[in-house]
């Protein structure tokens, strides 16, 4: 083999191998918060209300409204879960940023609407100002943006998944990957994630693959 060759041979697969790292995008770091075998970390911040792990899934089911919560509090992060609602009547949402009373979970929710009105992805204030955000009940053009958004990006007989991003006052909503809200509300800095029970009874919540990046 002559020189050139040599050289060739040893530096072509060099490169090869350099162009293919600066290629390959870094992969974004989770951290679960539910291991899928037990709710460690996790608690029911209500006196009611019954918890089950099944199949890597945590499961709701109650007579009245509650929330399963994290016991450790966020302030900026992305946070990905996956919800199931049973049929019928129900409606759900991941709360984030919330905080805690005795038998009261309020603050920041993404909704998980599974009525005809389907509002799945807005930003609901629950206990406090309500549909005051995203979008604003009662005015017309801010329910008409929101349906334009978010069109049918939820899907009522399956799985869906919920992207929460906090990053100080901006807050951004995505469900199975369409932004349905985006705004800047500097209301709440830091607490807990909750999943909820609407309280229908007899009704089944599905939630799985919750996980979380913390932002610095």
């Amino acid at each position: 083999m002559t020189p050139r060759r040599a050289f060739l041979s040893v530096l072509l697969p060099t490169l090869a191998c350099g162009l293919t790292s600066q290629a390959a995008p870094s992969a974004e770091t989770f951290t679960p918060l539910f291991d899928g075998k037990t709710l460690a970390g996790w608690k029911n911040a209500y006196d009611w209300g019954q918890t089950q792990v099944v199949d890597g899934e945590i499961h709701l089911t109650g007579e009245k409204k509650f929330f399963v919560i994290t016991e450790k509090t966020y302030s900026d992060f992305i946070f990905e879960g996956e919800v199931l609602l049973p049929e019928g009547q129900a409606n759900s949402g991941f709360m984030f940023r919330a905080h805690v009373e005795p038998n009261k979970v309020y603050g920041y929710q993404a909704e998980v609407d599974g009525s005809p009105r389907n509002w799945s992805g807005g930003l609901y204030d629950e206990g406090r100002r309500m549909w005051f955000i995203s979008p604003i009940k009662g005015d017309a053009q801010s329910e008409a943006a929101f349906r334009q958004r978010a069109g049918d990006a939820f899907k009522r007989n399956g799985w869906n998944t919920y992207r929460i991003t906090c990053k100080g006052a901006h807050l951004k909503i995505e469900v199975n990957g369409v932004t349905t809200t985006e705004v800047d509300d500097s209301t709440d800095a830091s607490g807990v994630i909750a999943i909820q029970h609407h309280g229908e009874k007899g009704q089944l919540y599905r939630f799985r693959n919750l996980r979380i990046r913390e932002l610095r």
